[in-house]
């Protein structure tokens, strides 16, 4: 059975860092492309970056470039999400997520994802 645990949200002011982590296990974890993506209240789930299997690919949402660094290491099935600058805007309960099929980029559309982690709520004051 897959799981991802999340961890490393809390409560940051407005210009502060935050690094998220997810672990996972009951995969090869080496073999998956893994994102993160965000709900906010009252909105829809959207996707946040994506690093792919291997590591060597990363893509951000447009809000987040520049901000937000994902990374892999496999060697520990776990993936982060180094979140600097951070806005109220970016407050959402974060949540990592395992691509459907092996060997692909991570997942940028909910289609795309196999496992959800159980999400970690990051909150931002102003």
């Amino acid at each position: 059975q897959v799981q991802l645990v999340e961890s490393g949200g809390g409560l940051v002011q407005a210009g502060g860092s935050l690094r998220l982590s997810c672990e996972g296990s009951g995969r090869t974890f080496s073999n998956y492309g893994m994102g993160w993506f965000r709900q906010a209240p009252g909105k829809e789930r959207e996707f946040v970056a994506r690093i792919s299997w291997s590591g060597g690919s990363t893509l951000y949402a447009e809000s987040v470039k520049g901000r937000f660094t994902i990374s892999r290491d496999n060697a520990k099935n776990t993936v982060y999400l180094q979140m600097n600058s951070l806005k109220p805007e970016d407050t959402a309960v974060y949540y990592c997520a395992m691509n459907r099929v092996a060997y692909v980029f991570g997942p940028t559309e909910t289609d795309a994802v196999g496992y959800w982690g159980q999400g970690t709520q990051v909150t931002v004051s102003s």
